[in-house]
C-alpha cells in the first residue's frame, strides 16, 4: 500500500534527500527555507522526511525529535511556546485534567511565562527524552543507546507572520540552539525572502539558506494526479480506479490550460476537484444507458438475472471527445474558481453538462453554449444597475489606452460610430495583440470616474428621472458621479474582488489606481444587459 508520505515528497527528492542528510548528520543551527509558490506543500514535505528519521530504529548518531508549529495560529509567544513543547513530547491535552500543557505536574514549573522558562522547557524535554531512550535495545546496541543524545528540530511554517505578530522573539529563536545549548535547529519555511524579514543591525545569524524552484508542468500533473481518490465502491463513479488513466488527462489538459497563470498544485487540485464529475459525467450516462439498452433488448425485469459488464476506461476517443467539448468550460472554471470568488461546489452545480451529452447532435452543443452564455447573463443580473456602469467602465478603463479616451469623450450626438482606423503592424511583420488578451492595465479613479460619466450621459439619460433644476449639459452626470453612493460601490466592487486595488490602502498622495477584474464574456453581458455598444467603444476590439 502506498505510504502517504511519499505524495508529498512527488517533486521534493532533492530536497529531501538534502534535509534527510542535514538532520542525520550535523544540522545547522538555522536553516531558511523560501517557497515562493506552495510554502504549504513544502512544509508536508519536510514532515514526511522527518516522521521518516523519526520512526528509524534506534541505533543511529541521534535520535531525532521535532515539532511544526505554525505562526499564523501561534499569534502569542505563550501559544508558541505550549505548541513548541508539547509537539516535541507528542503531548496531547486532555480535557479531564484541565488542557494542562506538558510539565505541569509540578506547579513551580511554568515553562511559557517568558522566553527563560521556555529555554528551561527545551532543556527539561531534551533530559526527559533522553531518559525515555535508555536502556532500549540488546548488547551493543543498548550501551549504544544510552550513550545517544536527543537531538530537537523545531520547523515554524509561515514564519513571515514572527515579523508582524512577534518581533521581539524572532532574535532569539535564530539562537535558539546558542542559547540552550542543546542539540537543535530551527527551520523556518516561508514565501517571503530572508532579505526582507532579516533583523536590523546584524542581530540574527546568517542561515543555512535553501529556495525552492516552482514546480513544472509534469510535477503538477503528478503531483495531482496522486491524490485522487479512488472510491471503494464497485459501481460507476466519478472517483472508479478505471477513471485513474482519464483523470491523469483530464490533469494533464487542465495544466495547459492554467499552467501559464498558476504554479500553486492546491490551486489547480481546487480547480480539478470542481470541473472532474462534470467532466466524466458523461462517461457514467453513457455506460448506464448502455446498460439500461441491453437489458431492455433482454427483456430482462431483475436486475440480478443479468450481471453489469465491468466499467472500463474509456477508449482514446472518447478522452479527445471530452477535451473538445469541456475546453470552454475550463476557461470558465479558471477564471471563476482561481480567484475563488466561488465556491466549489456551488459553481460545479450550476455548471453540471447535459444529461446524455455523446447522445447529442452538434446544434445540441451550441444550445448548450447558449446556455452557457444566459448563465453568465443571470449571474450579472444580481448587481445594481450602477455597479454594472462601474464595471463596464473599468473594462474599458484596463483595456483602452489613456489617448482613446478623447475619442470617447470629444464625439458630439453625430458622430456616436467610431472610425474603423487602420490595423497596424510591428516592425517585425507581426500584428499588435489586443490588449484585452494580455490583460487588464491599471487605471487611476479620475478616469474611471471619467469614462463612467461618459457612458452615463450616453446611455442612461433617458432612464433619468425628471431633475428641471440641472440646466447645463452633463451637470446632471457630473452630479451623480460625484456622490458618496459611487465611491461606496467602487470600494463595495473592490472587496468582491471584481475590481483589483493596485495602489497601496493607506497612500493619500493622487488617486488610488485599480484593475478590472472581470472577463471580456461578462463585461459583454454587462454591457448588453445596459444597452451599451461595447465593441464601438472598445480601441482594438480584435
Amino acid at each position: 500500500m502506498k505510504d502517504a508520505s511519499d505524495d508529498c515528497k512527488i517533486g521534493y527528492e532533492e530536497f529531501s534527500d538534502e534535509i534527510s542528510t542535514l538532520v542525520d548528520a550535523f544540522p545547522p543551527p538555522f536553516i531558511y527555507i523560501n517557497d515562493a509558490t506552495s510554502p504549504r506543500l513544502t512544509a508536508a514535505a519536510v514532515a514526511a522526511v522527518l516522521k521518516d528519521i523519526h520512526d528509524k530504529e534506534p541505533g543511529g548518531l541521534r535520535r531525532v525529535h521535532y515539532a511544526m508549529v505554525n505562526a499564523v495560529a501561534c499569534f502569542t509567544t505563550r501559544l508558541l511556546y505550549d505548541s513548541t513543547l508539547n509537539a516535541l513530547t507528542r503531548w496531547s491535552a486532555n480535557w479531564a485534567d484541565g488542557c494542562a500543557n506538558w510539565g505541569l505536574e509540578d506547579d513551580t514549573q511554568r515553562f511559557n511565562e517568558n522566553f527563560d522558562g521556555f529555554i528551561h522547557g527545551l532543556r527539561a524535554i531534551s533530559a526527559y527524552l533522553c531518559s525515555q531512550g535508555k536502556g532500549k535495545g540488546k548488547g551493543k546496541q543498548k550501551a549504544q543507546t544510552d550513550e545517544e543524545d536527543v537531538r530537537l528540530v523545531i520547523v515554524i511554517e509561515r514564519a513571515e507572520r514572527l515579523k508582524e505578530t512577534l518581533p521581539d522573539i524572532l532574535v532569539p529563536l535564530t539562537r535558539l540552539a546558542e542559547l540552550t545549548q542543546l542539540d537543535l535547529s530551527v527551520i523556518f519555511i516561508s514565501e517571503v525572502r530572508w532579505e526582507d524579514m532579516r533583523p536590523s543591525l546584524g542581530a540574527s545569524p546568517d542561515p543555512y539558506f535553501i529556495d525552492i524552484p516552482p514546480p513544472t508542468k509534469e510535477i503538477i500533473v503528478r503531483r495531482v494526479t496522486s491524490e485522487f481518490p479512488i472510491s471503494d465502491d464497485p459501481r460507476p463513479s466519478p472517483y472508479h480506479p478505471s477513471l485513474a488513466g482519464l483523470y491523469s488527462h483530464f490533469v494533464t489538459v487542465l495544466c495547459d490550460v492554467c499552467f501559464p497563470f498558476i504554479h500553486d498544485t492546491q490551486e489547480i487540485a481546487y480547480i480539478a476537484a470542481a470541473r472532474w464529475p462534470g467532466f466524466v459525467q458523461p462517461v457514467l450516462d453513457d455506460y448506464r444507458r448502455a446498460i439500461q439498452t441491453r437489458r431492455d433488448e433482454m427483456d430482462l425485469d431483475d436486475e440480478d438475472d443479468d450481471p453489469e459488464p465491468p466499467f472500463a476506461s474509456p477508449s482514446e476517443d472518447v478522452r479527445m471527445r471530452l477535451s473538445r467539448l469541456f475546453n470552454t468550460s475550463l476557461n470558465m472554471a479558471l477564471e471563476e474558481l482561481y480567484p475563488r470568488l466561488t465556491n466549489a461546489s456551488d459553481w460545479a452545480s450550476r455548471n453540471k453538462p447535459e444529461p446524455d451529452l455523446f447522445s447529442k447532435q452538434p446544434a445540441h452543443f451550441a444550445r448548450a453554449t447558449e446556455q452557457s452564455a444566459k448563465r453568465v447573463d443571470d449571474g450579472t443580473q444580481a448587481l445594481p444597475r450602477m455597479s454594472k456602469f462601474i464595471l463596464v467602465a473599468a473594462f474599458l478603463a484596463s483595456t483602452n489606452p489613456a489617448k482613446s479616451d478623447l475619442r470617447m469623450f470629444g464625439r458630439g450626438l453625430d458622430e456616436k460610430k467610431r472610425k474603423r482606423r487602420s490595423r497596424k503592424t510591428m516592425k517585425s511583420g507581426q500584428a499588435k495583440v489586443p490588449q484585452r488578451l494580455l490583460g487588464p492595465l491599471a487605471f487611476p479613479l479620475d478616469r474611471l470616474l471619467a469614462i463612467l460619466g461618459a457612458l452615463l450621459e450616453e446611455n442612461d439619460a433617458e432612464t433619468r428621472l425628471p431633475a428641471p433644476e440641472y440646466t447645463i449639459p452633463g451637470e446632471y452626470t457630473d452630479v451623480e458621479t460625484s456622490r458618496v453612493g459611487i465611491y461606496s460601490a467602487i470600494m463595495e466592487l473592490a472587496a468582491m474582488r471584481l475590481l483589483h486595488r493596485t495602489s497601496p490602502g493607506d497612500r493619500i498622495d493622487g488617486p488610488p489606481s485599480f484593475k478590472c477584474g472581470i472577463s471580456y464574456d461578462v463585461a459583454l453581458a454587462l454591457a448588453r444587459q445596459l444597452a451599451i455598444p461595447l465593441n464601438d467603444l472598445l480601441w482594438d476590439p480584435a
